[in-house]
């Protein structure tokens, strides 16, 4: 009854203040012959309309994701896959660091003994920019595929996702889909082509998500696009596939699912998040903290903090390295429905505004602070910050790095919390100790504040980070200084 009244009650608001303005002399509400009321009755009537049709909190939580296949070898099964779907062309995406490594010759060998024909794009830059971006766009809009295939770190499967969209929406603006308020962010309303995603790194879990994240130069920021449709048909998680990967990229991409897993566990609660949507297409893949996402979240906290620092500390531990992909995935089931906040919102011009840090470890011939490095680096003064407005999971998360909460006190568990998070950054080892290590001064944090603002998708859901942009500048501010050493 409420979703009736309310549309009833502004429309009335907004005749009667049209009315004033206009001086008419019939009677708004019905239309009669009857006298009008004054104008400062009119307006007198509105407020009170107005007044009655608050913002309304959200009230359901959706959850979407992928299919996952997972098992050691299944990769050898994507060409079955594809044959099963009754297409014929796959446009697979790759980088060139992935190209002639075996999860690619794997994928390639059983597209081909399905009899499939393919086309590959190699062009795809670790940590894209948008000018990347668009050009593995106009290639696919050039072949126009069946289907795709992303073989590959985070970035092979978001430029696939990305092109694969713009392909669907050929005369689309670029900023047309891209998150609002920096494009427009647009609805996807169409069925995208099959996309079936193979990751080689434990980390980002875009298997298993709507989301896609690049670089946009004109604002020395990351951004992106999220939206269900985007979300891969199937995610292949495959171990064997992991292997390849050096220990700089081991580390950094466990990193990303661990704050992945704590964000999206110290999100606000999905009932908590206003607007509520007027219409189901329109409530944001990212959407609080939830029961079921909680569940996801919190398992993957729990195998990266028992499992990275093994993966780092030995190439040759398989069992370290499984159940790494599996704690990617299931961050990635649990944040890409909950969302994160912080940590990410200030990765994005952490990335973007880089004067030249390039990560050891990453055979890239430009320079590249990993998303996974730009997350974590301010992630202890982060929930410090968050630690007041629910201490009771801040304290359950500081428990899995193993601190004896027993006898914490609430108003102590964000500095509990961001304590853990630090001492274990730096035993993983060979992680930047501050901003100030990535080559940033105090001078630079005004720039990354704003570049942080527009991050408005993460930032809503950061617990106690609902305020006016001045209040909003300065604790950005704060968290960025305290955080330019740990």
């Amino acid at each position: 009854m409420l979703t009736k009244t309310v549309p009833t009650l502004r429309t009335r608001a907004t005749s009667l203040l049209r009315a004033v303005q206009n001086h008419s002399s019939a009677c708004p509400c019905h239309a009669c012959g009857t006298p009008a009321p004054s104008q400062s009755a009119s307006v007198s009537a509105a407020r009170k309309l107005a007044v009655a049709a608050p913002i309304e909190k959200e009230y359901a939580f959706e959850m979407a994701a992928s299919n996952i296949r997972y098992g050691n070898g299944v990769t050898m099964e994507v060409g079955m896959d594809f044959k099963n779907l009754g297409v014929n062309k796959i446009a697979v995406f790759t980088d060139q660091n992935v190209l002639n490594l075996a999860p690619m010759k794997t994928a390639i060998a059983a597209l081909e003994s399905e009899g499939l024909q393919y086309e590959i794009y190699s062009k795809v830059r670790v940590e894209p920019k948008d000018p990347a971006v668009k050009h593995a766009i106009a290639w696919a809009k050039k072949i126009a595929p069946d289907a795709y295939l992303a073989v590959g770190g985070g970035s092979v499967m978001d430029t696939c996702k990305i092109a694969s969209l713009y392909e669907a929406y050929p005369d689309a603006d670029f900023l047309e889909f891209v998150n609002a308020p920096i494009g427009k962010g647009r609805p996807v309303d169409r069925k995208l082509k099959p996309l079936i995603a193979v990751p080689t790194t434990a980390g980002t879990g875009s298997e298993t998500t709507g989301t896609a994240i690049f670089d946009l130069v004109s604002h020395k920021a990351k951004t992106g696009i999220a939206h269900r449709a985007l979300k891969p048909l199937l995610g292949i998680v495959d171990p064997v596939n992991t292997r390849s990967m050096p220990s700089a990229v081991k580390s950094s991409s466990g990193l990303d699912v661990l704050c992945h897993a704590l964000e999206s566990w110290t999100a606000i609660p999905y009932s908590q998040r206003v607007p509520r949507p007027a219409n189901p297409i329109l409530r944001p893949a990212y959407q609080g903290a939830n029961p079921v996402s909680d569940v996801f979240s919190f398992e993957a906290l729990k195998l990266t903090v028992q499992y990275l620092p093994r993966t780092v500390a030995d190439p040759d531990d398989a069992e370290a390295q499984e159940k790494m992909l599996l704690a990617a995935t299931l961050a990635g089931v649990g944040f890409g429905n909950a969302g994160v906040h912080l940590c990410h919102g200030l990765s994005y011009p952490i990335s973007g505004m880089n004067k030249g840090y390039k990560h050891p470890g990453y055979q890239v011939d430009y320079p590249i602070i990993p998303h996974g490095v730009s997350v974590a680096v301010t992630a202890p003064q982060v929930f410090r910050f968050t630690g007041p407005t629910n201490p009771d999971r801040h304290l359950a998360a500081a428990k899995v790095f193993g601190v004896d909460v027993s006898n914490a006190k609430a108003e102590s568990a964000g500095d509990i919390l961001g304590d853990a998070v630090a001492d274990f950054l730096v035993k993983l080892g060979d992680q930047p100790r501050g901003l100030a290590d990535l080559g940033f001064t105090r001078d630079d944090i005004p720039a990354l504040v704003e570049g942080t603002l527009p991050q408005a998708r993460v930032l809503m859901l950061a617990p106690s980070f609902q305020k006016d942009d001045e209040q909003k500048r300065e604790d950005l501010a704060k968290i960025l200084d305290r955080s330019m050493t740990y």
